[in-house]
């Protein structure tokens, strides 16, 4: 059964030019984000990075599907040795100098559901912490 996307919005105190280097740029993901390889934001790129939960390691499938640069990033999520296949997308939208970001994780029900791992609220926890926290830290804090 299709269930409905998960969707996070958050309204950043850093111009879209910031945001969008922060979730585009392979160097500036791994500062808050995942130790991602091979990332570009350029459609058909694919990209791998490994996450773990408690301990266990799973790595993740990646490959670009739209790039509107300074407003949209897409890319397809999978993870190496299960089934299911997931859809994220990333928009940026000018707050009057502040960014809002909306994130949009679909298919979240393609994943093992007898697998706890793979539970919408580890994907919740996951996305507000990444999103919530780290990526605000990280395009609000001073430039260096």
């Amino acid at each position: 059964m299709k269930s409905s996307p998960l969707t996070l919005e958050r309204v950043f105190d850093a111009p879209i030019a910031r945001v969008w280097q922060a979730i585009s740029n392979e160097d500036q993901l791994r500062q808050w984000s995942f130790d991602m390889t091979g990332f570009r934001p350029e459609v058909g790129v694919e990209f791998t990075f490994p996450g773990e939960n408690e301990g266990r390691t799973f790595i993740h499938l990646c490959k670009v599907l739209e790039v509107i640069p300074g407003r949209k990033l897409s890319y397809s999520w999978r993870y190496r040795g299960f089934e299911g296949i997931s859809y994220l997308t990333l928009e940026l939208f000018d707050e009057g100098g502040k960014t809002r970001l909306k994130l949009t994780h679909e298919g979240l029900e393609t994943f093992p559901q007898d697998n706890p791992d793979f539970a919408r609220k580890n994907f919740e926890q996951g996305w507000t912490e990444l999103i919530g926290v780290l990526l605000k830290k990280f395009v609000e804090q001073p430039a260096k």
